[in-house]
């Protein structure tokens, strides 16, 4: 009796770890879908499929063989439709399971924040526009490609210095691979969702289409006001303050520093953070 009990109980709990993980897995899907065209997609499969039920239930024969045939042969092109939101799942996937090394360390984060927000600031002061893109996991090779190679440290002099209007490289976007200036003058993908503002013009776009094929943060200053606003996972924010980019970034570099860390140097850089706290 005391067996049955155990695996009545054993069977159970395996039963909430199954609804769980699918719970997640649905959340997470649902998750990636929104806000792109794939959602209104699966919208109208989801009536399909009401109807193809309805005309089977109400016996209408023609109806309900073109819309049974319409459904074989939508499996097949779901691929094709989807194939941007498929990309994109797969690219999450692999960026969180990477176990790829950065070269990130403590004292680099301050000084790379430091020197993109000064120049960040003084471009929107100027009201001159700019684009910059920070890479994360995924790689940007195919827009680096398309600009000129610098591979330089970042600084804000050469950041501003690149921007500066009736200069080769200001027309573009400057791509960044953590501490590095990779290249500028580089071509991206405009986005073409229909709910951006209309009053965002070409590199407001090319911003957020660059962050809905990557994992990337876009940087954008606008030279008709001089706002700065960012772009990530297709959605931008705007009317940035310094400040907040600053948090932003600090973000973005701090989570790099825990990702290329393994347990023990976590627990290193902890042990040196008390250290310096206690100093």
């Amino acid at each position: 009796m005391n067996i049955l009990n155990e695996i009545t109980n054993f069977i159970r709990v395996r039963d909430i770890i199954d609804i769980a993980l699918i719970a997640v897995f649905t959340y997470n899907c649902l998750k990636l879908l929104r806000g792109t065209r794939a959602e209104q997609l699966i919208k109208g499969i989801f009536v399909i499929l009401i109807l193809t039920k309805l005309s089977e239930w109400g016996e209408f024969y023609t109806t309900y063989w073109l819309l049974n045939r319409l459904m074989i042969w939508g499996v097949v092109a779901i691929f094709v439709v989807f194939q941007p939101e498929l990309r994109k799942a797969l690219e999450f996937i692999g960026r969180n399971s990477s176990i790829k090394n950065n070269l990130y360390t403590k004292e680099d984060k301050p000084k790379v924040v430091e020197e993109i927000c000064d120049a960040v600031a003084s471009l929107s002061r100027q009201k001159i526009g700019a684009l910059i893109v920070i890479e994360k996991m995924t790689g940007l090779n195919e827009f680096i490609e398309t600009g000129t190679k610098i591979d330089g440290y970042v600084s804000s002099s050469l950041l501003i210095n690149i921007f500066i209007p009736n200069t080769p490289l200001h027309d573009g976007a400057v791509i960044m691979k953590g501490d590095r200036v990779v290249a500028a003058a580089c071509f991206l993908p405009l986005s073409d969702n229909e709910n951006i503002a209309k009053e965002l013009g070409t590199r407001h776009r090319a911003g957020i289409g660059v962050s809905e094929k990557s994992d990337c943060l876009s940087i954008i200053v606008s030279e008709e006001t001089g706002a700065i606003s960012t772009a990530e996972n297709g959605v931008i924010s705007r009317y940035l303050d310094i400040p907040t980019l600053e948090s932003i970034l600090r973000g973005i570099y701090i989570s790099k520093i825990q990702e290329s860390t393994g347990f023990f140097s976590k627990w290193r850089l902890s042990l040196d953070e008390r250290k310096e706290n206690k100093e």
